[in-house]
């Protein structure tokens, strides 16, 4: 199945992002090779700055096959930049779908088309404190295992550094390199013709997850935590601790109370 053409928009946006990018960030990318030069595809990329998808783009810009990302609905809709959402084929999101299947046609059917379809399983920035990728979310594995494409994973740093997660001003100096390697496609046969039960996709997620982390720690040149980190169990395990506090803090001031009036009844019987 031919590839998609790159068209003006693609190339309008790399004429106004590439200088940049060039300017603040030095190239490290390696495996290239593994990306299909024809016919459909996802790739599954880790995600720790607002900058990566910018510099992700471009790395695969060069290999011409252009990523269609997955964006939020509501940014199709906001002047130029819905313009250029649009223009570039980026694929709205429409969180408000009660089908979980159909919140992902428009990929499915980009992948049956020969398209590439770039996501970010982890759904936002990652979390965890040292820049490992989070548990991820079951969209990729849902149009991985519903188109059985190829699923390359993909590891990239450095754009975090120069803009870290959640920061607001950039740090230019010294300049920083933005590392990103591609690995072969992840083995999901032995997912395929099983129902896409939640099991099955979160395992599915799982070894994708698996794929871009081992990928990170090839580059990073250090081994990433046995237990990924996890926002869900987070919040639990914090909802947790602020309940403990909240007990132990009536606790002490019921002891504290019981206290004060044992004095006071000790002084009235004086």
């Amino acid at each position: 199945m031919p590839r998609r053409r790159i068209g003006f928009w693609y190339r309008f946006a790399a004429v106004i992002c590439k200088p940049p990018l060039v300017v603040l960030i030095k190239r490290d990318w390696r495996g290239m090779e593994h990306i299909p030069a024809e016919g459909g595809f996802i790739t599954v990329v880790n995600h720790n700055s607002h900058v990566d998808p910018f510099a992700y783009a471009h790395y695969q810009y060069n290999t011409g096959r252009v990523p269609r990302f997955l964006a939020k609905s509501g940014l199709f809709k906001k002047g130029f930049v819905g313009a250029a959402m649009r223009g570039t084929g980026q694929i709205p999101v429409y969180r408000e779908s009660t089908d979980a299947l159909s919140a992902f046609r428009a990929a499915i059917d980009a992948v049956e088309r020969g398209e590439c379809v770039a996501f970010y399983p982890e759904g936002t920035l990652t979390r965890d404190p040292d820049g490992w990728p989070m548990t991820g979310k079951t969209g990729a594995a849902r149009v991985a295992l519903q188109t059985k494409c190829p699923v390359i994973p993909v590891a990239q740093w450095g754009a975090n550094e120069l803009l870290p997660p959640y920061a607001k001003k950039p740090n230019l100096f010294p300049r920083k390199t933005h590392h990103v390697l591609a690995g072969p496609p992840v083995d999901l046969s032995r997912f395929y013709g099983r129902e896409m039960t939640p099991e099955v996709l979160k395992e599915a997620t799982e070894v994708i997850m698996a794929a871009i982390t081992r990928r990170l720690e090839d580059i990073r040149g250090e081994k990433a935590p046995e237990t990924p980190y996890d926002p869900r169990r987070e919040r639990i395990e914090q909802r947790r601790r602020t309940q403990a506090q909240a007990k132990a803090k009536a606790q002490a001031r019921a002891q504290a109370q019981a206290q004060a009036q044992s004095r006071q009844a000790e002084g009235q019987s004086k």
